[in-house]
């Protein structure tokens, strides 16, 4: 007989958590014949629009946060001759975007302690083609948009939150999304801090970028499908008024979404719940510790990064390979776009240009944190932190 204890199951970096009401719902859907666009894509989106508290706010709900940002850079006219500023630390979508429109990216660096966009970067890239800026709220931490919106203010340029990791985070107790930038996206993928398998929402006061974007989000039709669809009068006629795309939250996908919103709260309770158990555990390691969110604001812990201090004489890669033998999965947030072969080449990118988000690139890893990991979860990966961090 083996003496062997039985091998912990491998903890991968991220499960959703889905409950029986996201299943129920789902079901629902399936039976009631609505499985596209329809009622509870209409109820989600009205849902969200409460949860963000502004009965101002216009929720537009869509198949990809990918798919937010392209509506609403369409929307705001952006084209052939602009630039876009964003940061050079983020994952591709942010950036591909802009040059679905024929517009050109202009990357800039991050702020090496939050690892934000870096608002002084931001103001020193501006050009007379420069129409937007696009700051990312990276790993759930809130920009510093109080300076982003003084310098659009000053040079009249919109700006397009891409909070994909910053449900429910907030920055002077005002949530992200609601603080006055032309519009905000969120994401609802699999990993994020609620899901709908695949989604997102856009968001914004602008009751005219708005419209547009439901126009767009599905083949630039000027009837939405649920209005045509459920009329009590025949209403078969419609016309294209644009080359649109097809970009619609499916009911299915809102089903989830409609309890996932419901349960904020508590995931984020929860998160915070594992960071600081974190940050306790690694306070003591050669490890530099994500920043946390200023007093009184909430950080929505999308993701707990890492970074190696210069005393661990270790790689980034040899420690998420010790992590993957230790059964523990982790990953890289993110390869930043200067590095990626498209961006690169066509900008002429140096790694130079970036000397903050090369380096934390250099020494990051992101680590398990999801509401799904048990507390057993938690002390498995805080045990092999330590012990790989101490040698």
């Amino acid at each position: 007989m083996s003496s062997e204890l039985p091998q912990a199951p491998f903890l991968p970096f991220a499960l959703p958590e889905i409950g029986e009401d996201e299943i129920n719902e789902v079901v629902d859907s399936l039976r009631s014949g609505w499985v596209t666009t329809g009622p509870k894509a209409k109820r989600f989106e009205q849902d969200f629009a409460a949860f963000l508290g502004d009965p101002q706010m216009e929720c537009v709900a869509v198949n990809s946060a990918t798919a937010g940002l392209h509506l609403a850079l369409e929307a705001m006219g952006i084209g052939p001759g602009d630039e876009v500023i964003t940061t050079t630390h983020t994952f591709t979508a942010t950036a591909e975007v802009v040059r679905y429109l024929g517009a050109d990216v202009v990357l800039v660096d991050i702020d090496p302690a939050t690892l934000n966009i870096d608002p002084k970067q931001v103001e020193a890239a501006i050009t007379p083609r420069t129409r937007c800026i696009i700051p990312v709220h990276y790993a759930g931490l809130a920009v510093d948009m109080i300076a982003i919106l003084d310098i659009a203010r000053k040079h009249g340029l919109r700006v397009l939150e891409d909070a994909a990791h910053a449900l429910p985070a907030t920055l002077e107790k005002e949530l992200i999304g609601t603080m006055g930038s032309d519009a905000t996206v969120f994401s609802f993928y699999a990993n994020k801090t609620m899901t709908t398998g695949e989604g997102g929402m856009l968001v914004t006061r602008n009751a005219e970028l708005a419209k547009r974007a439901r126009v767009m989000r599905l083949h630039g039709m000027n009837r939405d499908a649920f209005d045509r669809f459920t009329a009590k009068t025949p209403s078969w006629y419609y016309e294209i008024v644009a080359p649109g795309f097809k970009y619609n939250m499916t009911d299915i996908a809102a089903a989830m979404g409609i309890h996932q919103l419901k349960r904020i709260p508590a995931f984020q309770a929860r998160r915070e719940q594992i960071a600081q158990a974190y940050l306790a555990a690694f306070a003591d390691l050669p490890l530099v510790l994500p920043p946390q969110a200023q007093a009184g604001d909430v950080h929505s812990w999308h993701l707990f990064v890492l970074r190696l201090a210069d005393g661990l004489a270790m790689s980034r890669d040899e420690f998420i390979e010790r992590m993957f033998t230790a059964g523990i999965g982790c990953s890289v947030h993110y390869i930043p776009l200067h590095l990626q072969p498209y961006w690169r080449d066509r900008y002429q990118l140096r790694a130079e240009q970036f000397p903050h988000s090369q380096r934390a690139f250099e020494r990051m890893l992101s680590i398990p944190l999801y509401t799904a990991m048990s507390d057993a979860d938690v002390q498995r990966v805080i045990a092999a932190v330590r012990a790989i961090a101490l040698g």
